[in-house]
């Protein structure tokens, strides 16, 4: 039975929620597409994520991929439903967060729903309906600076508001310490159908989870399926399963080494200096690539004098000036879209070359690189250092992944995640 059904609007997001599951003893694949879903209707699994890249879309296209999630979720029993998105609430003021969550709402019948963005193990917060990264709030933080989804405003229930038909309310930590106070707000006659929600730490994730646990729909970041799954394994008295909890090395993929980066989150830019300190890396020059049909051509003839002796990276990754530059030139969606353009068309041409082992740095790359490949389903590792994006695909030919969301990472991340993936060769796939 899938107690939880996960549509998650990226693929590093996706990955981790997954792995974070995992860590909980349940099992989680994950799929690309919908039609992978009948596959798992009698499998073990109790959960599952469907990880598409819808966060930048065109809302109505968002919407109705939403709607062809849950009509394939239910297809398979799903009992509930979560939408999954960035722990810092990357929208716009068109969404796409307020559309996907009416647009499952409607297909569901659900009359309310809530959303919960923190992630207190990774210090993102919510108190008042004001975003915090670290001490900082949302609107003050690095994530002003995203080049494609900059965040300006903290107060997460006016950021909501302005892309929803549906009045947003909020669920405050005070009404989260008082019992019954959470049901008598909700059950006003002119109460709101969408909740933001306080989340100051993992206490107030566990009230969320016991209140909302037999809500239709919820929604959030990474932290709140955790404490669902809790809530479930607690009311049906399951016990996690431990050979799970210890998936850290995915079966083997025997092929060259690759970093492809897209992200241009400080994390990011830190690790490509450092991984540079030691390995070739081609930087691309978005300017460049614009005016010159055969851009590709001449990053693959670098990468065919490199990779096979040594770990390579190609990256799209700037600075701030540097972004601004593309962007004042390119536009804020032309830069992206001719990043994430030359980005999957290179994984593939690598993948020719013999890549088999990726690494891949910001969640729209990520996407852009597994549909590229034509990745439809992983088998994903447990939660742990490498922030949860491992996985491995088995069918048609082995290939193994490491995505990861831009701003996450320590600066040796690339060399630690490689090292993980020659580990699984080693063992040959021995899982402990």
């Amino acid at each position: 039975m899938i107690e939880l059904g996960i549509l998650a609007d990226d693929l590093t997001g996706g990955m981790m929620v997954a792995s974070l599951l995992e860590r909980e003893g349940i099992e989680c694949p994950l799929v690309s597409s919908t039609d992978q879903l009948a596959g798992l209707k009698n499998s073990s699994a109790q959960a599952v994520v469907v990880a598409r890249k819808i966060r930048l879309i065109d809302p109505d296209e968002a919407a109705e991929e939403a709607r062809q999630a849950v009509q394939a979720l239910r297809g398979i029993g799903c009992k509930r439903f979560y939408y999954k998105y960035c722990a810092t609430f990357d929208s716009t003021e068109q969404g796409n967060i307020g559309p996907i969550a009416e647009a499952m709402m409607t297909e569901l019948d659900a009359d309310r729903t809530l959303f919960c963005p923190a992630f207190p193990e990774h210090t993102v917060t919510v108190f008042q309906g004001v975003m915090f990264i670290g001490n900082k709030p949302l609107g003050n933080s690095f994530k002003k600076f995203d080049p494609v989804t900059p965040m300006t405003n903290s107060n997460l229930v006016e950021v909501l508001q302005t892309q929803s038909t549906e009045k947003v309310g909020l669920i405050s930590h005070a009404q989260l310490m008082r019992a019954g106070a959470v049901d008598n707000l909700v059950n006003q006659p002119d109460a709101a159908r969408l909740y933001i929600t306080d989340s100051a730490d993992d206490d107030d994730l566990t009230r969320i989870a016991e209140f909302a646990f037999d809500w239709p729909l919820t929604t959030g970041a990474d932290a709140l399926p955790i404490f669902l799954i809790r809530e479930m394994l607690k009311r049906t008295g399951q016990t996690p399963a431990p050979e799970r909890q210890a998936r850290t090395i995915l079966p083997p993929s025997l092929g060259h080494e690759v970093v492809i980066a897209g992200s241009c989150a400080g994390p990011t830019l830190r690790q490509i200096e450092h991984f540079e300190t030691n390995h070739p890396v081609f930087r691309i020059n978005l300017l460049d690539a614009s005016k010159n049909e055969n851009y590709i051509d001449k990053i693959l003839t670098w990468a065919a004098e490199h990779i096979g002796q040594s770990p390579i990276a190609i990256a799209t990754s700037d600075d701030v000036a540097g972004v601004e530059a593309s962007q004042a030139e390119l536009g804020r969606s032309g830069a992206a879209q001719l990043a994430d353009q030359l980005l999957g068309e290179v994984a593939k041409r690598l993948y020719d070359l013999g890549a088999r082992r990726f690494v891949v740095a910001g969640g729209e790359t990520s996407g852009q690189v597994v549909n590229s490949l034509g990745i439809r389903r992983v088998e994903v590792s447990t939660f742990d250092e490498l922030g949860g994006g491992y996985c491995h695909q088995n069918q048609p030919a082995p290939l193994s992944l490491i995505l990861k969301a831009g701003a996450l990472g320590k600066p040796e991340f690339f060399d630690t995640a490689l090292a993980r993936m020659r580990t699984a060769n080693e063992t040959d796939g021995d899982n402990q």
